[in-house]
C-alpha cells in the first residue's frame, strides 16, 4: 500500500470507514499516495474529503458525479450595515438570478455565456450529446449540498491579493454548485468505461476503483470532458454572480474560486505525471486561494494554502457530514433547527432538514486541525441569507 496523511483523529474526527476507503485506493497499481483531509467522511470509492495521486492515470469515480462541483466569493460594495436593511429585498434577487432543480425561466438572457461556444462539446461525443440540456441549465444551483448565501465577514489577515485590510468588515456572495446534470451524465458514462478497461486489464479490481491510461484515447477524452465540465462549472457560478450584481446594483470589489471535485497534473520529482483526484478537498499549494464554507449557521473561511505537499498540496472543502440524509431526515429535530436559525436571525429560502448544522461537523475543530499546517486563514464570514433547493424537484445527482 501506498504512503497515507491523515489529518485528524481516526475515530473521533474521521471515521476509520472512510480511512479504509482510501487506504483501497492506495493499494491500487497506479496508485501513488493518498491524504485525507479533517472533513472526511464515508463516499463513493474515494471518500468524500479524499486526496488520491495515481500514475498517470484518472479515475472517474475518485473525481465524483458532481465534476467540478466547485466554490465562487465575491465581495461587493455594501457595507454589513447597509446590508442588513436590505437584507429581505436582496435575498428576493439572489433567489431570482439562480435556480434550484427544474423550473426556471431563464429567457432574459441569464443562459448566455461563451462557454457554450467552446469547440470541445463537439469534439467529445458524450458533450455533444449533451449539450442541450447543459444548455438548458446554464447558470442554475441545483439541489443537494448547493446553495447561493450573502455572507457578512471580517478579514482576520491582510495579503496583496486582497481588497481589504485587517480588521474591515465586509458583504459577500457565496455560491457552491457544480456541473449539474451534464457532469452528472459525462462521469456516469466514463465511469462504466473506465470499468470495463480496467476489468481488461486487471481483473479483480473493485469497479469502484477503476481507472483510465491518460496514454489511451478514453482516458484523454474523459481528461478533455472534464476540463470542459470545470469550464461550464465556472460558467455557472460567474452567471449567478454576474447577475446579482446588476439587478442588486452592486460593483463586485474582488472574486475568488475553486474546484473541489476534480483532477489535476502535477509532475513529481521522479518525472512521474501525477494526477492528483481532490473529491472535496480544496486545493492549497502555495500561495493559492481557496473557499472553505461551514454548515448552514456557522462559519465560512477564506483561507490561502501553504503548499503542505504531504497532503498533496490539499485541505478540507468545508465541515464534512457526520450523518447522512437518510438519518438526518429520520433523527433531526426540525424545531431545534429551526430555533437555532431563529436565534442567529438567517433569512433562509428552501432549507431540508438534511443539511442543516446539525448533519455537519464542527468546522471550527476542522479549521483547527488544518490552521497553520495546511492553510492559512485570511477571512471568517457569517451566513445572512442561506438558499438551498430543500423541498424542490431536481433531475441530477448532485
Amino acid at each position: 500500500m501506498k504512503p497515507i496523511t491523515v489529518y485528524g483523529e481516526i475515530g473521533r474526527d474521521i471515521d476509520q470507514e472512510a480511512y479504509d476507503q482510501l487506504e483501497k485506493a492506495c493499494e491500487l497499481p497506479v496508485s501513488i499516495s493518498g491524504a485525507l483531509m479533517p472533513d472526511a467522511h464515508v463516499g463513493y470509492a474515494l471518500p468524500v474529503g479524499g486526496v488520491a495521486a495515481l500514475d498517470n492515470a484518472v479515475s472517474p469515480a475518485f473525481v465524483g458525479f458532481d465534476i467540478a462541483c466547485r466554490m465562487k466569493m465575491s465581495i461587493l460594495d455594501i457595507s454589513p450595515e447597509e446590508f442588513e436593511e436590505a437584507r429581505e429585498s436582496l435575498a428576493k434577487v439572489l433567489d431570482g438570478v439562480t435556480s434550484f432543480g427544474l423550473g426556471a425561466d431563464f429567457s432574459d438572457g441569464k443562459r448566455d455565456h461563451p462557454v457554450m461556444d467552446d469547440p470541445r462539446w463537439q469534439e467529445v461525443d458524450k458533450a455533444r450529446e449533451l449539450k442541450s440540456k447543459a444548455a438548458k441549465q446554464l447558470g442554475s444551483s441545483g439541489s443537494g449540498n448547493h446553495f447561493a448565501d450573502i455572507m457578512v465577514g471580517e478579514v482576520t489577515k491582510e495579503k496583496e491579493w486582497l481588497p481589504l485590510k485587517k480588521g474591515d468588515k465586509f458583504t459577500a456572495l457565496l455560491t457552491h454548485s457544480g456541473s449539474r446534470g451534464t457532469g452528472y451524465q459525462i462521469a456516469s458514462h466514463y465511469k462504466d468505461i473506465a470499468e470495463q478497461k480496467t476489468q481488461e486489464s486487471h481483473k479483480g479490481i473493485s469497479k469502484n476503483y477503476a481507472w483510465l491510461s491518460l496514454d489511451e484515447e478514453e482516458g484523454q477524452e474523459y481528461w478533455a470532458a472534464m476540463q470542459l465540465m470545470g469550464d461550464y462549472a465556472s460558467a455557472n457560478h460567474e452567471l449567478i454572480h454576474k447577475h446579482f450584481a446588476k439587478e442588486s446594483r452592486l460593483q463586485v470589489l474582488g472574486e475568488f474560486e475553486n474546484h473541489h471535485n476534480f483532477a489535476w497534473e502535477k509532475t513529481d520529482e521522479d518525472g512521474r505525471r501525477m494526477i492528483i483526484h481532490r473529491k472535496g478537498a480544496t486545493p492549497a499549494e502555495k500561495g493559492v486561494v481557496g473557499i472553505i464554507p461551514g454548515s448552514m449557521g456557522t462559519p465560512s473561511f477564506l483561507v490561502e494554502g501553504l503548499g503542505n505537499k504531504e497532503s498533496l498540496w490539499s485541505s478540507s472543502h468545508g465541515a464534512g457530514r457526520v450523518s447522512s440524509r437518510t438519518q438526518a431526515k429520520k433523527n433531526h429535530d426540525e424545531g431545534e433547527y429551526r430555533k437555532f436559525l431563529r436565534e442567529k436571525d438567517i433569512l433562509t429560502i428552501g432549507v431540508a432538514r438534511d443539511e442543516t448544522y446539525q448533519c455537519y461537523k464542527d468546522i471550527n475543530r476542522v479549521m483547527e486541525l488544518q490552521e497553520g499546517v495546511l492553510v492559512e486563514s485570511v477571512a471568517v464570514m457569517h451566513p445572512r441569507v442561506v438558499i438551498m433547493g430543500g423541498g424542490r424537484k431536481s433531475d441530477d445527482g448532485d
